[in-house]
């Protein structure tokens, strides 16, 4: 089975204590589901399109495991600690080839 990867891209930080909180309980919510996060905070550069923006990659054993993960109880926590209007953000989960 492929691994999948959690891919949060955001373009846009509203409230930075809603973010610092949401990632207090987002990390260990995800870790706990199986998540390993392989890289996160700003690009080195960017290229093409690509636009200056926080990215957070995290990688899971599965796409089930990833979905589980944003559905967990632990991780609603962390995204009602963010709240609708603390970021602006996008984030995919990617089956790996």
């Amino acid at each position: 089975m492929p691994k999948a990867y959690w891919i949060s891209v955001y373009r846009e930080i509203r409230n930075p204590d809603a973010l610092a909180a949401y990632a207090q309980l987002a990390g260990p919510a995800l870790a706990a589901s199986g998540g390993r996060f392989l890289a996160r905070g700003m690009p080195a550069f960017v290229k093409e399109a690509g636009l200056m923006q926080r990215t957070v990659l995290v990688e899971f054993d599965s796409v089930e495991a990833a979905r589980a993960a944003y559905e967990s109880p632990g991780y609603q926590q962390a995204l009602a600690a963010l709240g609708p209007d603390g970021v602006d953000r996008e984030v995919r989960i990617v089956e790996g080839a």
